[in-house]
């Protein structure tokens, strides 16, 4: 009975810690930089310590003959050089733990393609050498940024075209061998299709398996992204579909960081946070927020405005939480105080049981009472 006791309370034990758990409200931002000046420059939008993850936007000329040419817009020119000044701000940016991109592509969908599986690989090389760890023959000099070393790729394919796995394919087996001074590190592979599934562009390549996030744009868009009238029905049957068929990856929600920054799909961060990221953060791949760009996102402080939501949001769960402990605590006290109370009883009924014999047949001296 006593062990029985035991157990019991045990197990309220641990229902209370399991209780006492405190979840995070906080979510990761990926964004994209480089196509307007006024945006400020990268070591700033790093700086600000709302991203973890920046895209340089963009690589939008390569493939079928084309020499690859960096777009940073107003920010450098790198046809002359001027963008290898950027090291310092990408080296800035790495040392305060954000990953930064190559995004290739973007909106100047004539402007790129792949030709052939050997277009793809003489892409993934051009990448390697002159973005990432590798410095072959095929290095600028000087690099595009300079001795910048960049955390991986994003594909923001605009325009359906082919070829696309292949270069997935022929980046992950120069990431996967290592840079040129023997270094191991994480490359990142990432992609920006379109929220209806499967993306046109971009369906073979992620289907590969081998990207790590999937940054899903969910605006532009009417049949999938989020209705003005309020309804997410279509995006949250959008959502499930890609965070199932993408198990291997952390699944982003993209969205447009103000009115201003896409045709349709933006949702202001007080409906994000009330009715959208309770659709999408039930998924075990769920990753966080994509917005499009830099430049809206300054302008509106959207994403100020939604970690200030969110740390709110996990300030108050945080002190539901702390009351919660309290009772938790003051009810593990006292059921403590009766489980000692419990086990002494028992005990000490078990001695006097113990002590007190039974006559002996045929005797007629009473029994001895043991000193308690």
């Amino acid at each position: 009975m006593m062990f029985g006791n035991l157990y019991i309370w045990a197990s309220l034990l641990l229902a209370a810690h399991a209780l006492a758990a405190v979840a995070s409200g906080a979510v990761d931002i990926a964004v994209y930089w480089g196509q307007n000046a006024s945006e400020g420059t990268l070591r700033e939008t790093c700086g600000t310590g709302l991203y973890a993850y920046v895209n340089l936007a963009f690589l939008s000329t390569f493939g079928a003959g084309r020499a690859p040419l960096l777009d940073l817009a107003g920010h450098c020119d790198a046809a002359s050089g001027a963008c290898a000044s950027l090291a310092a701000d990408v080296a800035s940016c790495q040392s305060a733990g954000v990953k930064v991109l190559l995004s290739i592509g973007g909106g100047a969908v004539g402007g790129y393609n792949l030709s052939s599986p050997s277009d793809a690989q003489a892409l993934a090389t051009y990448i390697w050498d002159n973005f990432l760890g590798g410095t072959g023959a095929g290095a600028s000099t000087p690099r595009p940024l300079g001795d910048a070393v960049l955390d991986g790729v994003d594909f923001d394919i605009e325009a359906p075209s082919p070829h696309y796995d292949d270069l997935a394919r022929s980046l992950t087996s120069l990431f996967t061998n290592g840079d040129a001074a023997g270094r191991k590190r994480k490359y990142v592979l990432a992609a920006a299709p379109q929220c209806p599934f499967p993306d046109a562009s971009l369906g073979t390549a992620l289907g590969t398996g081998l990207f790590d996030l999937v940054w899903v744009q969910f605006y532009n868009n009417p049949p999938c992204q989020y209705a003005s009238s309020g309804d997410v029905t279509n995006l949250r049957s959008s959502w499930e579909q890609w965070a199932a068929s993408l198990p291997s990856a952390t699944v982003f929600l993209g969205l447009p960081a103000s009115p201003d920054a896409a045709g349709g799909g933006f949702v202001d961060a007080d409906t994000l946070v009330s009715e959208v990221l309770p659709v999408v953060e039930g998924a075990a791949n769920f990753g966080g927020v994509m917005l499009w760009s830099r430049s809206y996102d300054k302008d509106s402080g959207f994403s100020v405005k939604l970690q200030d939501i969110l740390q709110n949001r996990s300030d108050q769960g945080a002190s539901s939480n702390k009351k919660k402990r309290i009772y938790i605590i003051v009810g593990v006290a006292v059921a403590g105080v009766l489980l000692l109370f419990v086990v002494i009883s028992s005990f000490l009924c078990h001695k006097k049981h113990r002590g007190t014999p039974a006559p002996e047949e045929g005797s007629t001296t009473p029994p001895k009472i043991a000193p308690s």
